[in-house]
This record gives structure tokens, C-alpha cells and sequence, in this order.
């Protein structure tokens, strides 16, 4: 299957013969970027933010998720699980779905806009996480040193950083570089899309940082 970023925290999941997902459509007038004009079946929002929720920016959709949950939608296993907001509502914890999508055994978790660091038990609900899409700049989402600690307790095979400062980008977030300093890297350099299957998840966690893509 293969992970394409459009900036922000936006990916389309394509597999042929399965339901295609775009994540956290934004606006392109509140992130920065260009519009986006994206073709999926599925779309999921972490949070209600114009960041994360434009869905419109999405043709063709049939469904549309926006919580916790379990769902099979054209052969793809979709858990929701809800991270912030479990108490009283408030301006500092609002509410965040985290989403784990299974293509055929390999499992992508987008962390949407976690905001702490979860329980071991929340980890292990999550099951095994081949590609952890995580957020790392802050303003929101996890920071640098979170972010890595995260990836530390998930063990993916797979990290792709996201929401993070780069050109173009409206919403004021930390850069890459403070991330994969965390990580005990220097410069990644970027590719356009990831193509995985069960074949090719390392066995040590390994950084993979996307270009963005225009829609």
C-alpha cells in the first residue's frame, strides 16, 4: 500500500482493489498550502479544527468518520480510539481520535492531535503499529520530546513525522530538525510517497519524512 502526505496531518492510504482514505483534510485558508482537491472513499477527522476537518476538500467520499469506533469499509479495518478530552471538556484537552487502519495485516496509526504521552495499556489496545504517522511540532500536538517518546513506547517499524513548520504553512509549529535531533538524526532527506507491505517494515524503527504533495 502506499502513504502519500499533503502537508499538515493529510495522507491518502491507497491500496489497489481497497477503499482509499484520505486524514485530517484541511483548509487550505487556516493551514496555508495549495486547495486541496482529493478523490478518496473514506475520510477521517481527528478533531473538529480547520486544520484537521475540512472534509469538503474530499470528492467521491462515502463515509465520513469522526470518533471512536470499529469499521470495515471496502476491505479496510478502521479503529478509532478517543486520547484527549476524556474528562470535562475544556479549551486545553479537546477532544482527539486517533485512527488504526489495517490494509491487508500492515496497520498505519494516525495520532491525529495527541497531546500526551499514552498509557502502556493504551498502547497495547492499539495492538502492533507498522507505520505510526505522529505529530511533532507542537502547537497542539505532541512536541519533539513527546513525539519520540511516543514512538519509543508504540515500536513501530515505520515513523513518518507530521505536523510540523514547513514552507507554506500558516499554523506556527516547530520545526523537523528539533524531531529528528530527538531521534539521534541528522538531516532525512525526503521522498515522495511510502510504499509498505508486511515484506518490508524494518525491525528497528526507522524515520521516513515525505515531501508534500500537491493535491
Amino acid at each position: 500500500m502506499e502513504i502519500t502526505w499533503y502537508g499538515h496531518s493529510c495522507f491518502r492510504l491507497t491500496e489497489r482493489s481497497m477503499a482509499t482514505v484520505v486524514t485530517d483534510p484541511y483548509d487550505h485558508e487556516a493551514a496555508g498550502y495549495e486547495p486541496l482537491k482529493l478523490k478518496a472513499d473514506i475520510v477521517t477527522v481527528s478533531h473538529a479544527a480547520p486544520g484537521h476537518n475540512f472534509t469538503q476538500a474530499v470528492k467521491g467520499k462515502s463515509h465520513t468518520i469522526t470518533g471512536p469506533g470499529e469499521f470495515e469499509i471496502g476491505g479496510v479495518f478502521i479503529t478509532g480510539v478517543q486520547t484527549n478530552g476524556h474528562g470535562k471538556r475544556s479549551a486545553d484537552d479537546p477532544r482527539n481520535t486517533l485512527y488504526v487502519f489495517d490494509y491487508n495485516g500492515v496497520t498505519i496509526a494516525h495520532l491525529g492531535d495527541l497531546r500526551r504521552v499514552p498509557s502502556q495499556t493504551e498502547v497495547e489496545a492499539l495492538g502492533a503499529v507498522h507505520v505510526a504517522l505522529v505529530p511533532v511540532g507542537g502547537s497542539g500536538g505532541l512536541n519533539a520530546a513527546k513525539a519520540a517518546e511516543v514512538v519509543s513506547l508504540l515500536e513501530p517499524g515505520i515513523v513518518i513525522p507530521m505536523h510540523y513548520h514547513t514552507p507554506g504553512s500558516l499554523i506556527k509549529l516547530a520545526p523537523l530538525s528539533k524531531f529528528l535531533n530527538e531521534m539521534g538524526l541528522g538531516n532525512v532527506p525526503a521522498q515522495e510517497s511510502l510504499k509498505v507491505s508486511n515484506s518490508t517494515i524494518p525491525d528497528e524503527t526507522r524515520v521516513v519524512v515525505l515531501s508534500i504533495q500537491r493535491s
